[in-house]
């Protein structure tokens, strides 16, 4: 859609552009629900900063480590930084950053995943737009009038879907919060995972309609979509957790 932002002589690409802005973003939507759930705020930040850094550095190693017989020098591994990177790797070395750093500040897991759940979403949403706005994507032929043109013909704006995906799972997140006695007060041990699993079962929903619209998603054997097959675990997974919540956390004095 607008690959590159021409500023004079200059050409940006915008999709490293978006994706430092929803780190920012992201960051600074950690720092609110901490402050929103009377959580520290400095300990969390710096929780979503070791995950977003660990995550930057290991989506670019498994990358190196799987590619290696195509550098040829050291500059080749660390410039340039805007390519060459394994989403998967990078998901993973992320969360175990955020875990190790969470164990090691002794965090409690429920409280700590309702903190980090806006900004988790805030950034998946920054990722749809730069994916919109580079076009590495694309969705199926359609004739609806909200279709985008791309490679010369109609599509889905699927990328602007999974945003609103994101925009709709945030609300669920606000909307669960609401319902605690939270507001700059330490929220309830039972009601400690309910927003994240909110969140995650709205987003996990969403992701698993919006992903039938797209064109190059990653397929299973028999033509199942890998997004959608993920997205309904997960969704699974949510619910049989929210359902649990109040049985595990119930506590008799509050």
């Amino acid at each position: 859609m607008l690959p590159t932002l021409p500023l004079g002589p200059l050409a940006l690409p915008t999709a490293p552009l978006v994706y430092i802005l929803g780190v920012w973003l992201a960051l600074f939507a950690v720092d609110r629900a901490a402050r929103r759930l009377g959580l520290d705020p400095e300990t969390h930040y710096a929780l979503a900063a070791a995950g977003l850094l660990g995550g930057f550095l290991g989506a670019r190693l498994v990358f190196i480590l799987l590619h290696w017989s195509s550098y040829d020098n050291l500059l080749g591994i660390l410039w340039p930084l805007n390519s060459g990177y394994n989403t998967l790797g990078g998901l993973l070395i992320g969360a175990a950053a955020a875990f190790f750093y969470g164990r090691w500040r002794r965090l409690p897991l429920w409280p700590t995943l309702d903190v980090l759940a806006p900004g988790l979403l805030v950034f998946l949403i920054a990722v749809s737009l730069a994916d919109f706005l580079g076009g590495p994507g694309y969705g199926s032929l359609t004739g609806v009038p909200w279709g985008v043109t791309q490679f010369g013909v109609r599509r889905h704006a699927v990328q602007l879907y999974e945003a609103l995906v994101g925009l709709a799972a945030l609300g669920a997140w606000w909307t669960a919060t609401s319902d605690l006695t939270g507001f700059g007060k330490p929220v309830r041990s039972q009601d400690a995972g309910r927003p994240f699993l909110w969140a995650v079962i709205v987003y996990a929903g969403g992701r698993l309609l919006v992903d039938a619209y797209r064109e190059n998603a990653p397929l299973m054997a028999g033509g199942l979509h890998v997004v959608q097959m993920v997205a309904l675990g997960v969704l699974i997974l949510g619910l049989i957790a929210l359902a649990r919540i109040p049985r595990e956390q119930m506590d008799p004095s509050s």
